[in-house]
């Protein structure tokens, strides 16, 4: 049994974890506790206090009871408006106070686009833009070309939460250009882990999406790579352990 453990902010998009640790098979544990989110706003100095280390610390007390081998912070946009650096400081101090390897969201979708051999990506992103675009930032400070930008200016993750499989395929769709190689779609509040098939059939290419990379980076840092195709591409690289 392999258990990942994952620090959530608040309630909007937590439940499709539940349905992304059915698809990974019966040797995978998701353990989700979640985090005071303070103030539901994309707003800079919100998220920042959102993604504080001592909110973190705070809900580690309660994921260390779980018996997880990895931690994730489950935050896009509350890691990387800390910048590069400041986001891999931000997951140091979360490794130290776990005791485990840990790293979050963020830094998950610059991992997942090497794995998949992807370097230039197209961003279709729920936040307002002038947080969509220290995500795109974030993105080429790891290495990444970002193509697009879309920003559909969204301030708070429950309503964020709301949206179905019609309005995430229309982000896609709207963020997509020929130049990507791939699509993100960086907010864990997003509803996407059911869409996935139907996103990656509609734009022909993968699409990478914050509550799936989350899930997939704690399964890196356990050194775990599953065949799981109902999560899309990511999840069909070798080397595999069948489910």
């Amino acid at each position: 049994m392999t258990a990942l453990g994952l620090l959530y902010p608040g309630h909007s998009g937590e439940d499709d974890y539940p349905r992304i640790e059915q698809l990974l098979g019966s040797d995978i544990r998701v353990d989700l506790v979640h985090t005071d989110i303070g103030v539901d706003a994309h707003r800079v100095d919100a998220l920042r206090e959102m993604g504080s280390a001592e909110r973190l610390a705070a809900g580690m007390e309660e994921l260390r009871l779980t018996g997880a081998e990895t931690v994730v912070w489950a935050c896009t946009s509350g890691s990387f408006v800390y910048g590069w650096e400041g986001a891999q400081e931000q997951v140091r101090a979360l490794a130290r106070v776990a005791g485990m390897p840990a790293s979050s969201t963020s830094f998950a979708f610059v991992h997942a686009a090497r794995e998949i051999g992807v370097r230039r990506v197209a961003v279709g992103a729920t936040y307002p833009e002038e947080v969509a675009v220290l995500f795109a930032d974030f993105l080429r400070a790891g290495g990444l070309e970002v193509v697009a930008v879309r920003s559909s200016g969204i301030i708070t993750a429950a309503e964020v939460g709301t949206w179905g499989e019609e309005e995430v395929l229309t982000l896609a769709r709207v963020a997509d250009v020929p130049d990507a190689e791939a699509v993100l779609l960086p907010d864990t509040a997003l509803h996407t882990a059911a869409h996935l098939p139907v996103l990656e059939k509609a734009l022909s290419k993968p699409v990478l999406t914050a509550n799936q990379v989350s899930v997939w980076e704690g399964l890196r840092l356990a050194d775990r790579r599953v065949n799981a195709p109902g999560l899309g591409k990511l999840f069909t690289r070798e080397p595999v352990v069948q489910v």
